[in-house]
């Protein structure tokens, strides 16, 4: 799910430069890491969910992907903030499971129509913008 403004134009992600550094290496491997979790910040700030609710979520995602083997080594922890990102906003109503799917849907659509090194866009009826 990509964050958008009001008008439902695409945020723009934040150069890498302003990431949060550790050591002088950026703390977010990739930046839909860094959108998922500023996007759970932004949600938790507007009153959406509290914090309490945010971390019984997460901590349930993290459970349950264990439970099927996830060995947590770590490198997968974005991957459960996601999965509960999705389930608070679901909630939340949001948005809906079958949006969000749809959305991932368009997505894998427009990437693998999309040249390597372009960036990938949707518009906001889920269809591929083509790179200028």
């Amino acid at each position: 799910m990509k964050p958008s403004d009001p008008a439902g134009a695409p945020t723009p992600l934040p150069p890498l430069e302003n990431l949060p550094q550790h050591d002088g290496e950026p703390v977010f491997r990739a930046p839909w890491e860094a959108r998922a979790f500023a996007l759970a910040v932004e949600l938790n700030g507007r009153g959406v969910f509290t914090w309490t609710e945010w971390a019984e979520t997460l901590s349930q995602a993290i459970r349950d992907a264990q439970s099927r083997g996830d060995p947590d080594c770590g490198d997968s922890y974005y991957e459960h903030w996601l999965v509960a990102l999705e389930t608070m906003i679901t909630r939340k109503a949001l948005t809906s499971v079958d949006r969000i799917d749809a959305r991932q849907d368009a997505w894998m659509r427009a990437a693998a129509a999309t040249p390597h090194g372009e960036p990938i866009e949707l518009g906001r009826d889920g269809t591929p913008v083509p790179p200028a």
